[in-house]
């Protein structure tokens, strides 16, 4: 990965960016994506637009969400003990003695999920799987009033863990679902333009806000954008690690490319074309099966106005909603790639129908 790319990708995923609290990385996202595009927005509650070849036909819409699972500030003890309510899709049994960030509007505040010593708690008959509501956060104070001089009840709270590049292209953070995703579209906009050659189609790239929270913030972009089409970037669950049943939850790989998905919301033709620019341009892919949904924006884009024609792209990721994230560099290199020749595929006004 280029120097660049990869300093984008680090601050990216090192801005906080709690669901309903994206503003400070969405920041981040424009002023990189402002460069390549012709035109940059947002909208009201902060889904941010980047535009390549305005009045172009048909309107592309490469979308992804730049929230990241957190907690917030909920009650605050006598003694100044801080506890917690969950933002999306957070585990407490990982959670427990984790530092954190408490961001408050004086700036970062930092302290420790509390974890009581093993020593204290052996004569219990079985160690109790902790609820959020078991979670508490100590800020090195003494008081309800010193706590409430640093932090306020709705302070969103994120983990103390940042980006790393672990060994070889693996790299390691908390919250790669999905700034991966962002910054996957906005290095689509950076190949189209250095790339000079004449693009057809309107190309949007979205960072979109509250996925993490009921695939919010795409709703109300691609309501606005009214796109053509649509590709969608987010993760996956890499399950080639130990305990998971590959025969449940399908045979994704580190390492072996991005993965599409089959069925659900998926637009046959479209993931068809998928497949065919990535052959051409020599990608590896890996394929997933739907249901009836994707748990990602896909399952509320492609109904939108009607029906939108989507497919979702995904990066292989291990440990996903926890403070270990990890993936693949190079998986993830191939995904502006697939896009931008996805981009490149498309006739003046192509319309993707099913044959029928």
């Amino acid at each position: 990965m280029r120097n660049e790319s990869l300093d984008f990708l680090r601050t990216l995923l090192n801005t906080p960016s709690p669901s309903g609290y994206e503003a400070r990385g969405q920041r981040v996202w424009l002023d990189y994506a402002r460069q390549f595009a012709d035109e940059t927005f947002s909208d009201a509650y902060g889904n941010c637009v980047a535009v390549l070849n305005k009045g172009g036909s048909p309107r592309l819409m490469l979308a992804a969400h730049a929230d990241e699972i957190a907690m917030a500030v909920n009650f605050i003890t006598k003694e100044g003990f801080i506890y917690v309510r969950r933002i999306g899709g957070v585990d407490p049994a990982i959670t427990k003695a984790q530092r954190v960030i408490i961001h408050t509007r004086g700036g970062p505040v930092k302290g420790v999920v509390g974890n009581v010593a093993p020593h204290l708690t052996k004569l219990d008959k079985e160690r109790k799987v902790p609820e959020m509501h078991d979670l508490f956060i100590d800020l090195g104070v003494s008081s309800q009033k010193e706590a409430e001089k640093l932090v306020r009840i709705g302070d969103p709270i994120t983990l103390a863990d940042e980006f790393e590049v672990l060994r070889g292209d693996v790299a390691v953070s908390r919250a790669f679902d999905n700034r991966i995703g962002t910054f996957a579209v906005a290095e689509t906009l950076r190949l189209l333009r250095e790339s000079k050659a004449k693009i057809v189609p309107e190309v949007c790239a979205v960072s979109n806000i509250m996925e993490e929270g009921g695939l919010l913030g795409a709703r109300q972009i691609a309501y606005s954008l009214k796109p053509d089409v649509a590709l969608v970037v987010d993760v996956t669950h890499a399950t080639d690690c130990p305990t998971i049943n590959q025969q449940q939850h399908g045979d994704v790989k580190l390492g072996h490319g991005p993965a599409i998905t089959h069925g659900g919301p998926n637009h046959a033709e479209v993931v068809a074309r998928l497949e065919e620019v990535a052959k051409k341009q020599r990608i590896q892919l890996q394929h997933e099966a739907s249901s009836n949904s994707t748990g990602t924006d896909t399952d509320v884009i492609f109904w939108t106005r009607g029906g939108i024609p989507s497919a979702l792209i995904s990066l292989p990721n291990r440990y996903m909603h926890s403070p270990v994230e990890l993936v693949s560099l190079k998986d993830l290199e191939q995904i502006p790639r697939l896009m931008a020749a996805f981009v490149s595929s498309l006739k003046p006004g192509e319309e993707f129908k099913l044959r029928l």
